[in-house]
């Protein structure tokens, strides 16, 4: 069953089992001590942190061993804001960031700082000009991705570090997606990864620190990792997740070009084989290994239910997938379409044939799943077309709204309006982009008795 939500989680690379069962017979004992087995744990432990220090582009003195990639953002953001306390407490992070830097930023806001959030263009990524109109004289930290967790596009890291330096502003950069790929651009002041994203054991963080960076540990204080993470340290997963991290970079030239072509096949052939569909994210500047599209028409939960029966393990941005019900974050910040969202994201040693394989099988369950919902498969205009018409979609989830809005359109004359009654956050972001995609004219939203009233006009 070929498995396509390494962006989630890589599957745990062979160079990592090897380490991690190495390292169970001989890194359990405590490496503060001196005796014989702690000394023996305490060397594993080092040649871990240099190995991955090396590959991050640190010195390994700067480099703490955490319990997670949310734990190292947490800790990252917290110190860092902490030790330029006397500076001032803004904070500049972007539109699309990981959900833990965001939730850093919410957690600081509530604490009385304040956070300014860059705005991403329709590709996903932040223009450094914007980015460096937000750094002002009382930022203690700026917070940017190397690239986007959920579409892949990749952030302009090395223009942004400049503009932070000028302005003496911290740089910390989730480089969680990309570190597996290659070294991440200089300038950067702090840096955060988690092991099991490049095929390394779950439950191992890094988290980097440049000397000279003013940084205060929050939380009780700890002798482990140099006072920056607390608990004892799980040698044999920290073990594998160095080994795996050099073993992944010694392959990741050629297995990036060959996953992009891969992933540029899904990317090319995806609109040609299913009607309605918008591919998102930077179609160049990119994740090798990762593609996201989203189709009109679709429920995002049952299509990959359906694609998961059908053989297929991929993942989704879509509010319908979500207990929130809301759209994802990334997506509404892009302005693209959300509904029926698919995030396919390849491990290492994917094949021609799982690809051609997901390519042949996804127009049918699309088909199926819009037949299910009753989508329109071609729009009859009405003989005595009214001048508007109003659809109430109140209490009804996506795509519901856009299926019915795209049922009605052509009963109406060109420049004649359709106003989609609905509760639905995700139509806020849907109804939009379908007007984008079939070419009519969105006016506007206005306000309702319940939810809100989306006018479009038909201009075609």
């Amino acid at each position: 069953m070929p498995y396509f939500d390494a962006a989630s989680a890589a599957p745990l690379h062979p160079v990592a089992r090897q380490a991690l069962l190495a390292a169970l017979d001989e890194g359990w004992a405590d490496p503060a001590r001196l005796y014989r087995e702690g000394r023996r744990a305490r060397l594993l432990l080092d040649a871990a942190r240099e190995a991955a220090a090396e590959a991050v582009g640190c010195r390994p003195d700067e480099l703490t061993f955490t319990s997670s990639g949310t734990r190292a953002v947490h800790s990252g953001i917290s110190g860092a804001l902490a030790g330029r306390r006397r500076v001032g407490r803004h904070l500049v992070v972007s539109a699309v960031e990981h959900s833990s830097v965001l939730h850093s930023a919410a957690a600081h806001e509530a604490q009385g700082g304040s956070v300014a959030e860059v705005p991403v263009d329709r590709s996903g990524a932040v223009s450094p000009a914007a980015y460096g109109a937000e750094l002002r004289e009382d930022t203690a930290l700026a917070c940017l991705q190397s690239a986007n967790h959920e579409v892949g596009t990749e952030q302009p890291v090395a223009e942004v570090a400049a503009l932070c330096r000028d302005a003496g502003v911290p740089l910390l950069v989730d480089a969680a997606q990309s570190l597996g790929q290659g070294p991440v651009p200089g300038g950067w002041s702090l840096l955060a990864a988690s092991a099991h994203k490049w095929g390394g054991p779950a439950g191992v963080g890094l988290l980097a620190v440049r000397k000279g960076v003013r940084f205060a540990v929050q939380g009780p204080a700890d002798e482990r990792e140099s006072g920056r993470a607390a608990g004892f340290e799980n040698i044999p997963a920290i073990v594998a997740a160095a080994a795996s991290l050099r073993a992944v970079r010694a392959e990741a030239a050629a297995e990036s070009a060959r996953l992009r072509a891969l992933v540029e096949r899904i990317r090319s052939r995806v609109p040609a084989l299913v009607p309605d569909v918008e591919v998102v994210g930077d179609a160049e500047r990119r994740l090798p290994h990762l593609v996201t599209f989203s189709c009109l028409y679709v429920d995002g939960e049952t299509l990959l239910h359906e694609l998961d029966r059908a053989g297929f393990s991929v993942s989704s941005g879509s509010s319908c997938t979500s207990s929130t019900l809301t759209p994802s974050h990334v997506l509404r910040a892009m302005g693209v379409l959300s509904e029926g969202n698919v995030r396919v994201s390849l491990p290492t040693g994917t094949t021609e044939e799982d690809v051609d394989r997901f390519l042949d099988v996804l127009p049918g369950v699309v088909a199926a799943v819009r037949e299910k919902l009753g989508a329109p498969a071609a729009a009859a205009p009405s003989p005595a077309p009214a001048a508007s018409l109003v659809v109430d979609a109140l209490g009804r989830r996506c795509p519901v709204p856009v299926i019915e809005l795209a049922k009605v359109i052509a009963d109406v004359p060109v420049g004649g309006t359709v106003t989609v009654l609905s509760d639905d956050e995700a139509a806020r972001l849907d109804i939009p982009a379908w007007c984008a995609m079939r070419e009519q004219e969105y006016v506007g939203e206005e306000p309702a008795d319940r939810g809100s009233a989306y006018v479009v006009r038909r201009l075609s």
